[in-house]
């Protein structure tokens, strides 16, 4: 007898998986400077093993829910937005996890609220309280961010005077924000693309990295991600130029998203305009809001300098991870060549991204949703430096686009892997804190199995 399933109970199962993350966050989560626990304590212990008790029922939720999809009565849109509004709402007020990077949002925040050069000082120039909550590894990087995410960090500052419990619930609802405009998105991008609704906002937007790292992380991803599939339903219909302006405030937040240009050119094509005309009208709607919102955000052009902002020197990127083995090789072997490997691997890395993508593009521009989210993949996973929710780039328009259910899975599957991989502190990780994570992932399967068994066994009075 296969495991009972339906969408109440995957709702309730996920929703004490959320639960378990923001209480285990509270210990072991990326807490505010004075309130951090020894990695030792007891405390610390018992929140991680919660958290990641959490996040294998979570994934397992997430997993059953896609059963439901692809059965023959799978629920509606409507219904799977309610389920991500449940499974959210205890990551509202948890403390931020698995990154510290909103605690550097807002310190940058707060610097071009006080007219500093964002783009030439890092946090440390700030000063205080707040810049002290920022890793020490990017006091003194200067925001590698656009205008249009910093001019809304100055708001909030501005708003919450720098109060750090306002300052993270604020970017915590800027996130939910993003996820909200991901969610409404997908629906339609499907349609376009013949896909089923329902199973992009499955794969989409309720998958475990949308939760953990764009909701509970509160990371910018989010609104990035948002803009851009709002501006690409906007190109879909009969506004390409607020297609254009929408994907440029987007990339504005982060670069990456400026490959959404693109897709909005191919969709004014499809509408029947002439290419050429496309082109530049798509260019100059983009000119114009870069312009405008630079001026509005009053940081100047340095974004446009802060794009080749050093990356973490132990980042497990794929290119830094074969620099640096290439490095310590030919360090053994004696050669003076061993300090350029690093940077020679992210060139060639580069050159790779650039020959995939327009070879995706020659292949696929007929599919330019698709073809985007495919690019956005390449551009993540052959970066200079990569974080699990950098997957999602791609992943939230492959989840609309993707031609036939076996991409589906396997985007599925590295989802769900990547969902284990980071520390809820955001911190590295010792042997101890492993073992600890190992021993509350493998008691959230006993957990699951235990129910599984229960649910197998035969009603009282009856027999098997």
């Amino acid at each position: 007898m296969a495991f009972p399933v339906d969408l109440r109970r995957c709702q309730v199962l996920g929703l004490a998986g959320t639960a378990f993350l923001a209480l285990g966050g509270e210990t072991a989560g990326a807490l505010p400077v004075q309130d951090l626990f020894a990695p030792a304590s007891v405390q610390a212990a018992l929140g991680l093993v919660g958290v990641y008790f959490g996040v294998v029922l979570l994934i397992a939720a997430w997993v059953l829910l896609g059963r439901l999809v692809r059965g023959a009565h799978p629920p509606t849109p409507r219904s799977l937005l309610l389920v991500l509004a449940v499974w959210a709402t205890p990551l509202l007020l948890a403390p931020p996890l698995f990154s510290r990077d909103v605690y550097s949002y807002l310190a940058q925040g707060a610097m071009v609220d006080a007219h500093m050069d964002v783009y030439t000082h890092g946090p440390a120039q700030l000063g205080g309280p707040l810049a002290d909550e920022v890793a020490p590894v990017w006091q003194h990087t200067a925001a590698p961010y656009g205008p249009a995410f910093l001019a809304l960090a100055s708001v909030l500052s501005g708003l919450t005077r720098g109060q750090l419990p306002a300052g993270l619930l604020g970017m915590r609802l800027v996130a939910l924000f993003g996820v909200a405009l991901m969610a409404a998105a997908l629906p339609r991008l499907a349609r376009h693309s013949g896909a089923d609704p329902a199973a992009a906002l499955w794969l989409g937007a309720l998958n475990p990295l949308v939760l953990l790292h764009l909701v509970a992380g509160a990371h910018n991803d989010a609104i990035m991600l948002g803009l851009l599939g709002l501006g690409l339903v906007a190109a879909l219909g009969r506004w390409p130029l607020l297609g254009a302006v929408l994907v440029t405030l987007a990339a504005l937040v982060k670069a990456p998203a400026a490959l959404g240009l693109l897709a909005v050119v191919v969709l004014h094509v499809r509408s029947g305009r002439r290419p050429l005309r496309a082109t530049v009208t798509t260019a100059a709607a983009s000119a114009v809001t870069t312009v405008a919102a630079t001026a509005l955000a009053g940081t100047g052009y340095g974004w446009i300098r802060a794009l080749d902002t050093p990356v973490s020197p132990h980042n497990w990127a794929l290119t830094s991870l074969l620099g640096r083995a290439t490095g310590a090789l030919l360090d053994h072997l004696g050669s003076d060549l061993a300090p350029l490997a690093v940077p020679a691997w992210h060139v060639l890395g580069l050159t790779a991204t650039a020959a995939a993508v327009l070879l995706i593009w020659l292949r696929l521009r007929p599919r330019p949703v698709y073809a985007l989210g495919l690019s956005l993949l390449v551009v993540a996973v052959f970066g200079p430096a990569i974080r699990p929710w950098y997957i999602l780039w791609g992943l939230f328009l492959i989840a609309a686009a993707a031609p036939s259910t076996s991409v589906r899975h396997r985007v599925a599957a590295l989802a769900g892997v990547l969902a284990l991989a980071v520390l809820p502190s955001g911190g590295s990780a010792d042997v101890g804190q492993l073992v600890l994570a190992v021993c509350g992932g493998v008691l959230g399967v006993v957990v699951l199995w235990q129910a599984h068994l229960a649910a197998q066994a035969p009603a009282p009075g009856r027999t098997a």
